[in-house]
């Protein structure tokens, strides 16, 4: 389902701003996918009611194929209310699910195989397990390349996890799915679990984030390192003073999580832009929008060096508007031109 969503800023005293708009993290996501050039088509479900009608309309403005969503007759559209607090910069998000709930009756075989003509990519927000699934495993069929988002232990997620190739998470999520120590070794972890997954990024807010890539090479002289200590030593080569989002590549290493196991490939850390406090208006869907610059990324062949600062790029400037789509650049922003090429 895509949510309708209200947001509203607080700032000074009682003076409210209030910006309505699409949103969900589907929704968000194409849509930044869709700015910065692709031609995404969103598999969804909304009702016939007026909030409905204003998300497909939104969409459709922003070049996101529309057809393959379902249109239920009766019902209702999901709906959110995002309180910003303009002081401290936290949400409050109140939650209204739409109704019926998107199914896999809802989808035929042979609208999926339209849907998936041309396809480059497919993304999986975790939302509704059971008909996800369904869909990605016509996907996986058609041999078309899956992005999974695990942002929250959810029914269903292990079986889409299975079938996905890249992978994007938050950062409880790691640790919460592995029980692992650390992140480092929870990444490891993910990969010796799902032997599919190409990538892992877990997204760390301002921190930036961290990436694992699964390597090919095997090759018995490659150094064998302890992870923990070896991000350690990563980290140092962070230089705090940029302001502009970098990345910072390892070679290709064996590294080993103490009772986990040992995984061959390399870690990359990806910064976040420095925001002036003054500029920092709205973190709502910044998630979304890194998301959305991944998709581009994997679509043009990105290297990790360059997708990373990339999605971290657009996502500050998504925060720099209220509400999940308003700051969400197009690619002829100034804030990501340079970043594209």
């Amino acid at each position: 389902w895509l949510p309708w969503t209200i947001s509203e800023t607080r700032r000074q005293g009682p003076k409210r701003f209030v910006k309505v708009e699409g949103g969900g993290n589907a929704g968000n996501a194409l849509t930044c996918a869709a700015r910065l050039g692709l031609k995404p088509k969103l598999i969804s479900k909304v009702a016939d009611d007026s909030h409905g009608f204003a998300i497909l309309k939104e969409l459709e403005a922003d070049g996101v194929d529309t057809s393959f969503i379902v249109v239920s007759k009766g019902g209702s559209s999901t709906f959110s209310y995002v309180l910003v607090d303009n002081q401290t910069k936290t949400r409050t998000s109140i939650y209204t699910p739409g109704d019926p709930p998107m199914m896999p009756d809802d989808l035929s075989q042979s609208t999926l195989l339209s849907a998936f003509d041309g396809a480059r990519l497919v993304y999986f927000d975790g939302m509704f397990p059971e008909t996800a699934l369904f869909v990605a495993q016509e996907a996986a069929r058609n041999n078309i390349p899956i992005l999974v988002e695990a942002e929250s232990l959810r029914e269903g997620l292990d079986e889409l996890l299975k079938l996905a190739d890249f992978v994007t998470c938050s950062a409880k999520f790691p640790q919460a799915w592995t029980q692992a120590p650390s992140i480092p070794s929870a990444l490891v972890s993910m990969l010796l679990r799902l032997p599919n997954i190409n990538f892992v990024v877990v997204t760390l807010g301002e921190g930036g984030c961290l990436m694992l890539e699964r390597s090919a090479n095997e090759d018995s002289d490659i150094e064998e390192r302890d992870v923990e200590s070896f991000l350690e030593f990563l980290y140092k080569g962070k230089d705090d003073s940029l302001a502009i989002p970098t990345c910072i590549p390892s070679a290709v290493t064996k590294f080993r999580a103490n009772g986990i196991g040992t995984i061959c490939g390399r870690f990359y850390i990806g910064t976040a832009e420095k925001i002036p406090d003054s500029e920092l208006i709205d973190t709502t869907g910044a998630g979304d929008a890194f998301i959305g610059a991944i998709m581009y990324a994997i679509c043009a062949n990105m290297v990790p060096e360059k997708m990373l600062p990339l999605a971290a790029q657009v996502a500050a400037a998504k925060c720099r508007a209220l509400g999940a789509r308003t700051g969400l650049p197009r690619r002829t922003d100034p804030h990501v031109v340079s970043f594209l090429h």
